[in-house]
């Protein structure tokens, strides 16, 4: 069996998160939304649980961070292409992310990010396959 990674990120308004990633073109799964949480699908192994603030702290005992003054995350997803790194960050973008940062090349890697109506950093990273041939 693979490990999956489920990834939990607090926010405020639950609505306004599912319209927002359903907007960048993410599903989620119903069987594991109510009105505290969703599970949105990133993949088969990766899913973000966006959890509404106070059941997000039912977990931790920490508190949530002020993501306007603080980074408690980045979450990176890859990219097929170059050109998959602009869709995906400009339908954020188009959805009402926020741009965060300047596009990044670095050698063969390629890479844009945006924030999501919480402030979260999501990263988008291509790499040239041929870079990383042994």
């Amino acid at each position: 069996m693979s490990r999956k990674i489920f990834v939990n990120l607090p926010v405020k308004d639950l609505d306004r998160s599912v319209d927002f990633f359903t907007k960048c073109g993410f599903s989620f799964n119903p069987q594991f939304t109510d009105e505290n949480a969703t599970c949105m699908v990133v993949s088969d192994d990766i899913y973000v649980m966006l959890l509404v603030e106070p059941f997000f702290t039912s977990f931790s005992q920490r508190e949530i961070p002020d993501t306007a003054k603080t980074s408690e995350v980045l979450v990176c997803l890859s990219a097929d292409s170059r050109e998959e790194v602009d869709e995906l960050v400009d339908t954020a973008l188009t959805a009402g992310a926020g741009a965060h940062g300047d596009p990044q090349e670095e050698g063969p890697m390629y890479g844009r990010a945006f924030t999501d109506p919480d402030g979260h950093i999501w990263e988008v990273m291509w790499m040239d396959p041929a870079a990383v041939q042994g």
